[in-house]
Formats: C-alpha cells, structure tokens, sequence
C-alpha cells in the first residue's frame, strides 16, 4: 500500500479520531508504553489532531457560509 492509500486508510470521522486520541492519551499518562510505541502512539496522536483540526475548520467554514455576515440569529419559538 502507498504512503498515499495508507493516509487515506487512517482517515476516521471527528467522534471517532477525538476518542481514539482520548484513548492515546490515556495510555501515554499511565507510562507503560515502550519508548517505540511511545512514539508510534504520539505520530498517530499527531495525525489525528490534524484530522480533527481539519473536520473543525471545514464546519467553521460551512457555518461562516451560512451565515454570509458571520453573524448568527436568535432563534425564535417558530424556528424551533
């Protein structure tokens, strides 16, 4: 598989790629890691939070769109 395929393979949804990194996270603290997976876990940990950054700038983007004046309104009861 190419570097390419292998990038494409990792990509998960926002939910999945923040517990995932909750889940990373957790095992790094708790210290039983070997230096290797140490640093494989914190490479993995780097791509999912550009992925996340990614997800989250894209939705800030649709919600700017949305709102062309970049200002959002009240909702009132009718819209609910």
């Amino acid at each position: 598989m190419s570097k390419k395929d292998n990038n494409a393979a990792d990509k998960v949804n926002f939910e999945t790629a923040m517990a995932e990194l909750e889940q990373l996270v957790s095992q790094m603290e708790d210290g039983d890691l070997s230096l290797d997976d140490s640093l494989q876990a914190f490479e993995r940990g780097i791509k999912l939070t550009r992925q996340c950054q990614q997800a989250l700038s894209a939705a800030e983007l649709r919600v700017k769109t949305l709102t062309a004046d970049d200002t959002l309104e009240d909702l009132t009861q009718e819209d609910a």
